[in-house]
């Protein structure tokens, strides 16, 4: 047991401590825009994807498919800048799959490898699925299933779901 003069003493220390800890905790959203690469590497690590946009900026993924539930993305201008760095599994972030023609590659530049691919549906109805781990709302823990048509040449539609891996009911 510590006297009430020794716990006056340790509690601005163990404050101390707490906020030291927490302030080496950085996230993306701690990078400023128009950082250098090295700077946000040294800060997230090396990406785990890479590819080169239709402007020819590269753009970088940080991704934790094909288990975790999060990936962060930027782009890196010719210069050595990042944009911003943002969430890229997010309802609203897969509903851009909405604007114009997303190819595989297309898709895997936006928001990383998927966890898992396969193909579902039978005769005309076969087709490639991506699927996406994800915390929806950022409260459930969901798929993101992506199709992309028979030839799987390009996406068709894309819905959420629960993934199963979390429901007690269908572990037991």
């Amino acid at each position: 047991m510590f006297t009430l003069a020794q716990h006056k003493r340790i509690k601005p220390a163990l404050l101390a401590c707490t906020l030291l800890a927490l302030s080496a905790c950085t996230t993306y959203r701690d990078i400023p825009p128009n950082s250098s690469i090295s700077q946000v590497e040294s800060q997230l690590g090396s990406p785990n994807y890479r590819c080169t946009l239709a402007d020819g900026r590269q753009r970088l993924v940080w991704s934790q498919q094909p288990l975790g539930q999060y990936a962060y993305g930027t782009n890196v201008n010719k210069d050595g800048h990042i944009d911003n760095v943002q969430s890229l599994l997010t309802d609203s972030h897969f509903r851009r799959l909405n604007e114009g023609r997303w190819t595989q590659n297309d898709v895997a530049c936006e928001f990383g490898p998927p966890a898992e691919i396969d193909r579902v549906g039978l005769g005309e109805k076969n087709e490639v699925v991506w699927t996406y781990r994800y915390k929806q709302s950022n409260a459930w823990n969901s798929l993101m299933f992506v199709y992309f048509g028979r030839d799987g040449d390009a996406v068709t539609h894309y819905h959420s779901g629960p993934d199963l891996r979390y429901e007690r009911w269908w572990n037991d």
